[in-house]
């Protein structure tokens, strides 16, 4: 029996969460038959794949749904226009205005790839500069370290001057007392 994953999501399955819920909104169908099928895929919970969504995938998908819904319009109506009724014919304009709207449909598809692909290359170099930061974050904690050695040796330092110098104080005032006793 196979347990389900509990691991981190990687940026692949964080594609494949997106694709696989942009085609079901696209067809028509729900997300959480979306999240149902990629928990199978992915072997995680349709649970854990709906809060993945809902809480970080989604953000970066903004235009790709409103792309999708209206692509699940455009099906309904080509569905309504492709069903006409008995004994009628496209006529050429029809025709035209559907050759128009499927070369619309390519280019909101390319539109849509091309800000992906942007999108992927912002995450590229987040990820670059998520690397240089855990590096400075790395060399500033063995700078505090070494700093905080330092400050602990001169603590060390200095309460022993101060209790060096109380014994000497506290010698001079004895001296100080019996050269009294004495001069009397």
């Amino acid at each position: 029996m196979s347990s389900t994953r509990q691991d981190a999501w990687t940026h692949d399955e964080d594609l494949l969460l997106a694709e696989v819920v942009l085609r079901h909104i696209r067809d028509g169908g729900t997300q959480l038959q979306a999240f149902e099928e990629v928990g199978k895929q992915m072997n995680r919970t349709a649970a854990a794949c709906g809060f993945r969504w809902n809480s970080y995938v989604r953000k970066q998908y903004k235009s790709g749904i409103e792309l999708a819904k209206k692509q699940r319009k455009e099906q309904k109506g080509k569905n309504k226009l492709s069903e006409p009724p008995l004994n009628e014919t496209l006529h050429v304009d029809q025709k035209k205005e559907e050759n128009g709207k499927i070369n619309q449909h390519i280019q909101e598809v390319i539109s849509f790839l091309q800000q992906l692909q942007n999108e992927v290359g912002i995450n590229d170099n987040t990820e670059k500069e998520n690397l240089i930061l855990q590096d400075q974050i790395k060399q500033l904690q063995y700078s505090y370290q070494e700093l905080q050695q330092r400050y602990e040796k001169q603590k060390n330092d200095y309460e022993a001057l101060q209790k060096e110098y109380s014994s000497m104080i506290a010698i001079l005032d004895r001296a100080r007392k019996l050269s009294l006793q004495h001069s009397e």
